[in-house]
């Protein structure tokens, strides 16, 4: 299997697929209340079966050509991902994401990742509009979104009930002609 490097630390980008679903549970395991605290993963992942199950509907949509999910290594642990939730080639959006346990926090691992995600997005799949939706209570993905390059497109006030209260979601995005523009010229994050 495949593995891209996120960088000279020895992280790498790989595929997270059905037959991980145990390291993948002991991922969710190590992070789960860090995780939970803006992402509902770790409510939904709570042993192998159901591990293996959300891996299998990403291999799902990997096979449809609908979405994606790759795992983040840090020193040869799954210690977060990055993911295409939706991926739409027809009309060119996808909804990218991630998340991360708090041992690999502050190294910078998901905006690398992401990255990758994203280049593949536009130039492999022609995707032109690349969205981030995430809490606006979640200040580090908001970071991960303008280190993208991302732009605020706007505030879904009370959009999503989460463990019993509704939050507000923002969403940001990047465009593909901006995408490549700050590749071209190195002012890319």
């Amino acid at each position: 299997m495949y593995a891209i490097s996120l960088g000279d630390d020895g992280a790498e980008l790989r595929p997270l697929e059905p037959w991980r679903a145990e390291e993948f549970h002991a991922h969710m395991d190590r992070g789960r209340e860090f995780i939970g605290r803006h992402n509902g993963l770790p409510d939904v992942v709570t042993d192998l079966a159901s591990s293996r199950a959300f891996l299998q509907a990403y291999a799902d949509k990997t096979a449809a050509d609908t979405g994606r999910i790759h795992g983040i290594w840090a020193d040869g642990t799954l210690v977060g991902a990055v993911i295409l939730r939706t991926l739409d080639v027809t009309d060119g959006v996808a909804e990218a994401g991630c998340w991360l346990e708090p041992s690999a926090v502050g190294r910078g691992l998901v905006t690398r990742a992401a990255r990758v995600l994203i280049d593949w997005a536009v130039e492999e799949r022609g995707i032109h509009r690349v969205e981030w939706h995430v809490s606006a209570a979640n200040g580090p993905s908001i970071a991960v979104a303008r280190r993208l390059g991302m732009s605020r497109d706007g505030v879904l006030r009370e959009s999503y009930p989460y463990r019993g209260t509704r939050h507000d979601m923002e969403v940001w995005s990047v465009l593909a002609p901006d995408w490549r523009a700050a590749r071209q010229t190195g002012t890319r994050p």
